[in-house]
């Protein structure tokens, strides 16, 4: 006879925790939410502005390039 469900997942969890692991529970944003990718987009921007206003930052990933094409 098949194992119920609940036993086999009670199992495989047991069977985690043996190994040294413990469930956790992670939230993330609903990507199917309506409004989702016009706030990623309007997010992307704002960051966009930010780095493009910041010198310190493109003097930075200037000299990190050159550094890669000293390299290769």
């Amino acid at each position: 006879m098949a194992m119920p469900i609940s036993q086999r997942v009670q199992k495989r969890r047991d069977a985690m925790r043996a190994a040294g692991l413990r469930p956790i529970q992670i939230w993330v944003p609903d990507t199917r939410r309506e409004g989702f990718t016009e706030e990623c987009r309007r997010q992307a921007r704002m960051v966009a502005m930010a780095d493009a206003a910041d010198r310190d930052l493109t003097d930075f990933l200037d000299e990190a390039l050159l550094d890669l094409e000293r390299d290769a």
